[in-house]
C-alpha cells in the first residue's frame, strides 16, 4: 500500500473509528485500525464486536493495499504531525512507514487477513430520517439509560416504528425519557439500541442538513452516515412496558419558565450534592414554588414563580435527575402534571407534545 493524504483528512476521520475501538478487549487485533486503500479512497474500520465504525476518505492512491495498524499510537502519531500532506508506505513485513515533511516513523502492524468482517446488512428493512431530528431524538433521551449492567435491558433505548411514527425510549427503574417524531415508514420496528452506540452516533454526526439511513436485521442496527457507517449488535431481551408506567390524569398541574426552575435548582443543588442523597424538596402552594435542600453545612431556600392549577403538593426529587430533564427541553416553559407526593412527576415542554420525562419522587422521611 502506498498513499498520500492531507495529515487533517486523516487526523479527523481516525478519531472516528477511535470511537468502535474498545480498550478492555481480549483480542490484539481489535486494539488496531483496519486500513484499506483501493478506488481512491482510504477506508478505517474500528470494532470492539458489539460496535463497528467504517469510514471513508478520498486520497492520492499509488499503490492498493491493506494493514491493520495499533490505533493509539498511529492516533497519536498523525495527530500531531504538521497540517501538510502525509505519505503512508507498507512493506511486506506490515511495516508502515509514515512521511509528513521533516518527520519520520516506522510502526509494526498486522495482516488485515485477521480482522474481523463487519456483519453484512441489507436495506430490505430500512428507512431515513433526518439528522437533526435523529440527534435531538438522541440528545433527550439517552441520557436516561441505565449505567449499570445490572439490568443490561436497561443500558439501551427502546426503538418502536409504527405508522410513520418513530418513538425512542429511555429508562433506568428513576425515570423515563420519551420522544416521538414523524417519519416516512409504514412498517413495524421493535428494537433496543445500546446507549454506547446512540452516544457515539450522536457524536459523529455533523451539523449538514441531509438524511441518515438506518438498516435493521434482528440482531443488528446500521447507520448509514454517508462517509461513515455505525454498525452496532442490539440488544436482547424484553424492554419494560412503558405505556403502562405513563399517566394522563394529575391533581397539581405547574407551568414554570424552564430557566427559572433549572438555575433555582442548579443553586439548590450545591448543597444538595453534599447530602447523602442529592435531595431537593418543592413545596408548591398558589403561584409560588420554594425550593429546599438541606446539608450538613447549611440549607438553601429558592423561591419561583409558577402557575398552579390544582392541590397544593409537597414533594422531592433527586436534583440530579430532574436537572438532567430540564436540560433537554427546549421550550420556554415547561409544564409539571403531579398526582400525589409518591407518584411519579411528568414533564412536558409547553410547546412540544412529543416529548415526556417522568422522575420518580424520593420519600418526603428521606428528605427530612
Amino acid at each position: 500500500m502506498k498513499i498520500r493524504i492531507p495529515q487533517k483528512n486523516l487526523s479527523k476521520h481516525i478519531n472516528i473509528v477511535q470511537k468502535g475501538i474498545s480498550s478492555k478487549t481480549t483480542l490484539p487485533i481489535l486494539d488496531g485500525i483496519l486500513i484499506e486503500a483501493y478506488d481512491n479512497y482510504l477506508k478505517l474500520t474500528g470494532t470492539d464486536l458489539e460496535l463497528g465504525i467504517e469510514t471513508k476518505i478520498k486520497c492520492e492512491i499509488i499503490e492498493e493495499g491493506k494493514i491493520v495498524i495499533p490505533s493509539r499510537i498511529f492516533g497519536d502519531i498523525i495527530k500531531k504531525l504538521p497540517n501538510n500532506d502525509i505519505n503512508l508506505e507498507t512493506d511486506l513485513d506490515y511495516n508502515i512507514h509514515i512521511v509528513c515533511d521533516n518527520s519520520e516513523f516506522n510502526i509494526l502492524g498486522n495482516s488485515a487477513d485477521e480482522y474481523p468482517e463487519l456483519p453484512e446488512i441489507n436495506d430490505e428493512k430500512s428507512f431515513k430520517i433526518p439528522k437533526d431530528l435523529l440527534k435531538n431524538m438522541i440528545r433527550q433521551t439517552v441520557f436516561a439509560t441505565a449505567q449499570d449492567e445490572t439490568r443490561p435491558i436497561l443500558t439501551g433505548a427502546l426503538l418502536e416504528v409504527k405508522n410513520n411514527n418513530a418513538t425512542l425510549v429511555a429508562l433506568d427503574g428513576y425515570r423515563l425519557a420519551l420522544k416521538n417524531s414523524s417519519i416516512s415508514y409504514d412498517s413495524d420496528i421493535k428494537v433496543v439500541i445500546p446507549g454506547k452506540t446512540l452516544n457515539e452516533v450522536n457524536r459523529i454526526l455533523d451539523d449538514e442538513d441531509n438524511n441518515i439511513k438506518i438498516m435493521f436485521t434482528s440482531s443488528h442496527i446500521l447507520f448509514n452516515l454517508g462517509d461513515t457507517i455505525i454498525n452496532s449488535r442490539l440488544l436482547e431481551g424484553q424492554f419494560l412496558n412503558y405505556k403502562d408506567i405513563i399517566r394522563n390524569e394529575y391533581k397539581s398541574q405547574v407551568i414554570v419558565k424552564t430557566n427559572d426552575i433549572k438555575e433555582s435548582i442548579e443553586r439548590a443543588s450545591l448543597l444538595a450534592r453534599e447530602g447523602k442523597n442529592n435531595l431537593v424538596k418543592f413545596d408548591i402552594k398558589d403561584d409560588k414554588m420554594v425550593i429546599t435542600s438541606n446539608s450538613e453545612i447549611g440549607n438553601v431556600h429558592e423561591d419561583v414563580n409558577i402557575e398552579l392549577e390544582g392541590e397544593d403538593i409537597v414533594i422531592a426529587f433527586n436534583s440530579k435527575y430532574i436537572l438532567e430533564g430540564l436540560k433537554v427541553i427546549d421550550s420556554d416553559e415547561v409544564i409539571m402534571n403531579f398526582i400525589s407526593n409518591v407518584n411519579p412527576c411528568i414533564m412536558k415542554p409547553k410547546e412540544d407534545e412529543n416529548y415526556t420525562y417522568l422522575i420518580l419522587p424520593v420519600r418526603l422521611a428521606e428528605a427530612n
